[in-house]
């Protein structure tokens, strides 16, 4: 009777752990699935991952294909919050559906700023310029990068050695309003090194350079290599380095395309012009390379000479290309 008794309570001593153990792994594989099916069911835990495609299209006006495109720079943003921030500051400081889109067109990761510390600066620094509220879009609409510089230890260099180049602040802006860039060419990649070949090289003192950076900055901007393709081909036309009409030729080809240049050599030679005397024309004018040639040599006789339009979309046509293109443009223009 003893022994049966204490073989019956070993059994159920050793069966003890193992039922402790199987009653152990039911209740976490239970735990387990429900935490997963209420992350997958209930989907409170992670939002849709296309939220911000539907988003870019109801609060921004893209289309779906854009905002799908778009969206992707933004797929860590678990919330509107910022993007909702960003597009209530940029609307109260004059921006329309329009130029929103195009400023998160440029860079949709605007949208994930602080509006206090990474756009209100940029704002308050044109403002203190004595920039409006509309120059202000303007500038920020040609020139997006502003909003992702520092405005002490990037703008503000930047202000002033753009100053020292053009002898005035209002000259920097009136540019930094209608181009493109030219404000943030890298000074030592860019810059320096072009100033430094006109000087050393060319032999232009930096003071005729800025007079010739004042009506149009993009030239000191342009690449190291393109700078020097362009003195080259000045150098071909036989303007001589010291002339003080060397810089400005410089422009004028800068403004020139090589294809379109050419078409004007062969339209020139249709009048009966040698190529000497189209180049003795350039070196005495360089102007007569820009648009501004068609708009006050051309355009103007066009109701009395007819035919000049006629030539000089022939010119344009034996090129192969549309390189004067710019004659049935202007035309529209003024009409």
């Amino acid at each position: 009777m003893a022994a049966a008794t204490l073989r019956s309570v070993l059994r159920r001593n050793r069966l003890l752990p193992l039922f402790e153990t199987c009653r152990l792994r039911d209740r976490l594989f239970f735990s387990s699935s429900v935490d997963a099916a209420a992350v997958t069911v209930g989907g409170t835990m992670s939002p849709d991952p296309h939220f911000m495609v539907e988003y870019l299209v109801n609060s921004c006006g893209f289309s779906p294909s854009e905002a799908a495109k778009f969206s992707k720079s933004l797929a860590h943003l678990r919330s509107t919050e910022k993007p909702d921030d960003v597009l209530n500051f940029m609307r109260s400081q004059g921006f329309d559906g329009a130029g929103i889109r195009k400023v998160i067109s440029a860079d949709p990761r605007y949208l994930c700023y602080n509006v206090e510390k990474n756009l209100a600066p940029k704002f308050q620094f044109l403002r203190d310029l004595g920039l409006s509220e509309s120059d202000i879009v303007d500038a920020i609409l040609k020139n997006n990068g502003i909003l992702h510089y520092n405005v002490h230890r990037y703008l503000v260099p930047k202000l002033e050695m753009w100053e020292s180049l053009l002898g005035s602040r209002e000259l920097v802006l009136k540019h930094l309003k209608k181009s493109r860039w030219f404000f943030f060419s890298s000074v030592e990649k860019t810059l320096q090194p072009n100033l430094k070949f006109l000087r050393d090289e060319c032999g232009i003192p930096e003071e005729r350079v800025s007079v010739v950076l004042r009506s149009d900055p993009k030239f000191i901007s342009q690449k190291p290599e393109s700078l020097r393709a362009l003195v080259a081909r000045a150098d071909e036309l036989g303007m001589p380095r010291q002339s003080r009409m060397f810089v400005r030729t410089l422009v004028a080809l800068h403004n020139v395309s090589k294809e379109r240049f050419e078409a004007k050599v062969e339209l020139m030679r249709s009048f009966g012009w040698s190529e000497s005397e189209f180049s003795s024309a350039v070196r005495k004018s360089p102007t007569f390379l820009d648009t501004k040639f068609m708009e006050k040599f051309v355009l103007p006789h066009k109701e009395n000479v007819p035919e000049l339009l006629d030539i000089l979309r022939f010119a344009g046509t034996c090129k192969g290309n549309d390189t004067l293109h710019l004659a049935s443009e202007d035309e529209e223009g003024l009409s």
